[in-house]
């Protein structure tokens, strides 16, 4: 646990160190390129339409998941009280 933690504390301030490197490189100008109002309003956009999309796929995941989980447990009561599956002679 003490080198994962030793680990991970040298891991973010390598990171801290390097931010400003990567922000600086080409004069302070992103990887897109020079941005104005419309190309930020445009990343808000898509940002707000992410989290939603975001929720919704993880929503039927889980959504599927859960049924999943509903037909094993039903399969195991009905296993339960099938004469078969319940031992003896």
């Amino acid at each position: 646990m003490r080198r994962l933690l030793a680990s991970l504390l040298a891991t973010c301030l390598l990171l801290m160190m390097l931010a400003p490197v990567a922000l600086a490189a080409d004069g302070g100008e992103g990887v897109y390129g020079e941005t104005n109002d419309k190309v930020v309003t445009n990343v808000g956009f898509i940002v707000i339409a992410f989290f939603p999309l975001l929720i919704l796929v993880l929503s039927l995941i889980q959504w599927r998941l859960e049924k999943r989980k509903d037909l094993r447990l039903a399969a195991k009561r009905h296993r339960a009280q099938a004469a078969e599956w319940r031992g003896g002679w």
